[in-house]
């Protein structure tokens, strides 16, 4: 009792108390429906809003014989690994610019223009995007003006490409900050060690800057990556035919089909693939970083 005494007095127990409040309401609002989803996905609808709860993977067999299914789900990762490879490679350079060439007291402005778009709605940003790739958008507009083209293009709209550009485009700020982190603590007499020792400026940033910024290229990655798969708004309005997703298929099994359990166990299946790539893509990485040290 004395023991259990202590511990309540202690930083420990008043740790906890802290956390408990808003722990206990993030398992409300992930872990809950989570466990929900993946129960379903084991019952059978018997009518609308009916239900066989005998436990039977016939929804998992359904999902993954479906030739649609598999044809969006492969579709929904190419296009979150086109996004995401995009989005790094381009935030890249910007988060080492601000990081080693912006004095440090104008840091901050530069980081308030990055999250600019955060001031403007997702849905509003993506309907923008509609507008400058449409068939009268400004990219055809400029082009028809310039006389380089003589009518409209089309294959800039509504396919799979418009997705990539636009998603690329609303998840910039979240890699380009992890990555400037990142940087931003790398130690710089590290660098000038590094010249010192005869290297030049793309060796020191390969060998040493590179390696150094990887944590942050991972957060990145996995900030990038793991949304985009299940982006249900972006592929809806500008994606067509070529540019649907997993995520529309699962909203028509809801709520446009009535087939919850099969909704439920392609949510699972998208969960899984989601999570086994990223874990391939952070053990590749802790590989790399092992290798290098």
């Amino acid at each position: 009792m004395a023991a259990q005494s202590r511990w309540f007095r202690s930083e420990a127990a008043r740790g906890w108390g802290m956390i408990s409040p808003p722990a206990l309401f993030a398992m409300a609002l992930l872990i809950v429906p989570m466990i929900s989803i993946i129960w379903l996905s084991f019952v059978t609808q018997t009518g609308v809003i009916s239900y066989d709860y005998t436990p039977t993977l016939d929804n998992y067999r359904d999902a993954i014989g479906d030739e649609l299914s598999r044809t969006l789900m492969f579709r929904s990762l190419w296009i979150s690994m086109a996004v995401t490879a995009t989005t790094v490679i381009l935030a890249f350079p910007v988060a080492y610019f601000v990081s080693f060439h912006v004095e440090p007291s104008k840091k901050s402005r530069w980081l308030f223009l990055i999250t600019i778009p955060f001031w403007t709605s997702y849905l509003i940003r993506m309907s923008l995007w509609k507008v400058i790739l449409g068939f009268s958008g400004v990219i055809n507009s400029a082009l028809l003006w310039l006389g380089i083209i003589d009518t409209p293009l089309q294959v800039i709209n509504y396919n799979a490409g418009a997705v990539v550009v636009t998603l690329a485009h609303a998840y910039a700020p979240f890699a380009i900050l992890p990555i400037f982190v990142a940087l931003e603590k790398i130690d710089r007499s590290l660098l000038e060690a590094s010249t010192d020792l005869g290297e030049g400026k793309v060796r020191t940033f390969m060998r040493v800057t590179l390696p150094l910024a990887m944590p942050g290229v991972i957060a990145a990655v996995l900030i990038v990556f793991i949304p985009t798969v299940g982006d249900y708004v972006t592929p809806h309005l500008i994606g067509g035919p070529s540019g649907k997703m997993i995520a529309g298929w699962i909203y028509s099994q809801f709520f446009d089909l009535t087939n919850r359990p099969l909704g439920a166990a392609l949510s699972v299946l998208s969960m899984l693939i989601v999570g086994g790539v990223s874990l391939i893509f952070i053990l590749l990485n802790r590989r790399f970083l092992g290798g290098r040290r």
